[in-house]
């Protein structure tokens, strides 16, 4: 994965205040830390990183960071927060990552072969329930995304985490839950299931009539 150069200035002043004046100034309040060393305030041009943080690989892109610490460190994006009504970011923080450290990283699941799996062929219907996996693996090495094969997929047939080739150098975290990826649903239970929900909203719409 190709590095991601942004150029940041220090923050003079930090609190309420300053963030909101950064913000009207085009900028970014930003925290930096981790790597043994004290967390830096900064701010980046919101231009500049809007066109990085809807991309579904924000997370698991190493970033280089120019006006910030010693040349050639890299980071990576570990939160966000963004404003509830124009979905601009207003906060983002950056952790260091130290040389030959391992870092944990969210990064988007893929789904190929489609075509491969009987079950969706037969009319299944692939039940996406997460989107993206957390890893762990060098930041040299972070993927793209986490490719799914769905060669061979029956209808139920379940893909949990525990389940995905991962390649070398690359691991879940330690002590993480087995938990469901995807399932390929059976038409008719797609069926039941939305006839289900359908009843289900009707109900609670009808609720307060019945008061």
């Amino acid at each position: 994965m190709a590095t991601v150069n942004l150029e940041a200035k220090a923050r003079k002043s930090v609190g309420t205040g300053s963030s909101r004046a950064a913000r009207r100034d085009g900028f970014v309040p930003c925290i930096i830390y981790g790597d043994t060393q004290e967390p830096e305030s900064v701010c980046i041009c919101k231009d500049l990183l809007g066109r990085y943080v809807h991309k579904s690989n924000f997370f698991s892109t190493v970033f280089e960071i120019g006006g910030v610490g010693k040349k050639g460190q890299k980071f990576v994006a570990k939160d966000i927060q963004f404003h509830p009504v124009t979905d601009n970011p207003i906060h983002v923080d950056f952790l260091r990552v130290g040389k030959g450290s391992k870092v944990t990283v969210r990064v988007p699941i893929s789904f190929v072969n489609d075509q491969a799996s009987p079950g969706i062929k037969m009319g299944g219907v692939l039940n996406v329930l997460v989107h993206e996996i957390d890893i762990v693996c060098d930041p040299d090495n972070i993927p793209d995304t986490i490719e799914i094969d769905l060669t061979g997929f029956e209808f139920h047939h379940t893909v949990h985490a525990n389940d995905v080739k991962l390649s070398e150098g690359v691991t879940l975290p330690s002590g993480g839950k087995n938990f469901t990826i995807a399932t390929v649903v059976a038409p008719t239970l797609m069926k039941k299931e939305d006839e289900a929900a359908a009843t289900a909203t009707a109900d609670t719409a009808a609720a307060p009539a019945a008061k």
